[in-house]
C-alpha cells in the first residue's frame, strides 16, 4: 500500500467523515468520498483545503509562466499573487460572514472571534475572494511600483484555472448543488447525507412528491466546465487579439459573471441580500460593467494614436532584457562552479599507479642511475 493510501485509510478510520454521491442515470452504485485527505499530528487535513490549495497553485504557476509574454517579471507576478491570495482568503471569509449575518433566517450569528476561529468549519465565498484579491493585489502593485493592468490579465486567467479546479472541492463537501431536476437529467446527482437531507426537506414542504426519484443539478460541475471553456477561449484570444492591457481581465469578469448569474439561479445554498441572491446580483452587475468597459476601451484605444501595450514599451523590454541577462549569468555561474568542483575533486584524487611501475607520479628514476 502506498503512503498516500495508508494516510487516507488512517483518515477514514479515525474521522468517519464519509459522504456518498451518486449519478444513477450514468452508472449504478454510489461513490464514497472521505472529506479528510490525511492527518498530521492528529489534525485532519481536508480534501477541500488540498483542492483549493492546488487550484491557487496552478493559477499562480500559469501566471508565472506567461509573465514575460505580458511584459512583466515573474517575481512581480508572484509578489502580487502572494498578497492577492491573502486578501482573497480574508475577503472570501468576510463576504460569507457578512451576508450570513444579514439573513434574518439564520439564527446563528458570527462574531469577529468565531468568524476567525470557525473558518475550518467552512464558509468561504468566491466573490468575496475575488474582491479581496483584486484590492490586495492592486495595493501591492502600487506599493511595489509594478504595472498592474498586464498582471491583471494574467490573474484573470489564473482565476479561471482556480475556479475550474477549486469547484471540485464542493463535490467532496457535497455542497453547492442545485435545485431538483425533472429526474431524467443524464448528469443529475444525489447523495448522502446532505443532498438526501435537502430532498427530505423538499418533500416535507410539499415541493416534491414522496417516493419520487429526485436528482439535483451538479452546479459545481457546471461552473467548473464553464470556467474551463472560458480559459480555452481567452487563452486563444490573448494570443491573437489582445489589444490593450487589462482586456483579458475585463473579459474574465464578464465571462465568469455571465455564467455565475445563471448557475446561481439553480443553487439552493445562496447567500441572500433581502429577497435576492447576493452573488447573482453581483455577477450580473460585474458582467454588465466589465462588458461596458471592454467596449469603451476597445473603441477608444484602437482609435487613439500612440497607444502601446506595456509589453511593447521600452521600459518593459529593458526590464525583461535585464532579467534574462541575469538569469543567463546565474546559469553560467552555476556551470562554472560545477566545473571548478570537478577540477578540485580530480586534483585531490591520487593518480592511479602505472602498470609499468613508477608509483603514484607515474615517472621513473632509472635514468638517474645510468
Amino acid at each position: 500500500m502506498s503512503l498516500f493510501n495508508e494516510l487516507n485509510a488512517a483518515a477514514s478510520a479515525s474521522s468517519g467523515e464519509i459522504t456518498y454521491v451518486e449519478f444513477p442515470n450514468l452508472f449504478s452504485g454510489d461513490i464514497p468520498i472521505n472529506k479528510v485527505a490525511f492527518r498530521i499530528f492528529g489534525i485532519n487535513v481536508y480534501w477541500y483545503g488540498v483542492i483549493i490549495t492546488a487550484a491557487v497553485a496552478l493559477g499562480v504557476l500559469y501566471s508565472l509562466k506567461r509573465a514575460k509574454k505580458a511584459g512583466v517579471l515573474p517575481d512581480n507576478v508572484f509578489d502580487v499573487a502572494f498578497w492577492g491570495t491573502i486578501g482573497g482568503i480574508i475577503g472570501a471569509r468576510a463576504y460569507y460572514v457578512i451576508f450570513w449575518n444579514l439573513n434574518p433566517e439564520n439564527e446563528y450569528k458570527y462574531t469577529l472571534s468565531t468568524a476567525i476561529t470557525g473558518i475550518r468549519g467552512g464558509g468561504l465565498a468566491i466573490y468575496g475572494g475575488l474582491i479581496g484579491a483584486a484590492f490586495a493585489g492592486l495595493a501591492a502593485a502600487k506599493l511595489l511600483k509594478i504595472k498592474f493592468p498586464p498582471i491583471a490579465d494574467l490573474v484573470g486567467m489564473g482565476f479561471l484555472i482556480g475556479h475550474c479546479v477549486g469547484r471540485w472541492g464542493n463535490l467532496v463537501n457535497q455542497e453547492a448543488f442545485g435545485a431538483p431536476t425533472a429526474g431524467n437529467l443524464p448528469w443529475g446527482m444525489t447523495g448522502r447525507p446532505y443532498i438526501a437531507e435537502f430532498i427530505r426537506e423538499q418533500q416535507t414542504a410539499g415541493i416534491v412528491a414522496d417516493g419520487e426519484n429526485v436528482l439535483v443539478h451538479p452546479c459545481f460541475l457546471y461552473e467548473s466546465l464553464w470556467c474551463l471553456l472560458g480559459f480555452a477561449i481567452l487563452h486563444f484570444y490573448a494570443e491573437k487579439f489582445r489589444s490593450f492591457d487589462g482586456e483579458i481581465f475585463l473579459l474574465y469578469v464578464f465571462w465568469y459573471g455571465a455564467g455565475r448569474a445563471f448557475i446561481e439561479q439553480l443553487r439552493t445554498d445562496s447567500l441572500m441580500a433581502g429577497g435576492l441572491k447576493a452573488s447573482q446580483v453581483l455577477a450580473v452587475a460585474s458582467a454588465v460593467f466589465a462588458l461596458i468597459l471592454f467596449v469603451y476601451f476597445k473603441k477608444t484605444l484602437n482609435k487613439a494614436s500612440g497607444y502601446t501595450m506595456y509589453k511593447d514599451t521600452e521600459q518593459s523590454r529593458l526590464i525583461i532584457g535585464e532579467f534574462e541577462y541575469r538569469a543567463k549569468l546565474e546559469k553560467e555561474k552555476g556551470r562554472a562552479k560545477r566545473a571548478l568542483k570537478r577540477v578540485r575533486r580530480d586534483l585531490e584524487e591520487p593518480s592511479a599507479p602505472s602498470v609499468l611501475g613508477g608509483g603514484e607520479t607515474g615517472g621513473s628514476d632509472s635514468g638517474e642511475n645510468n
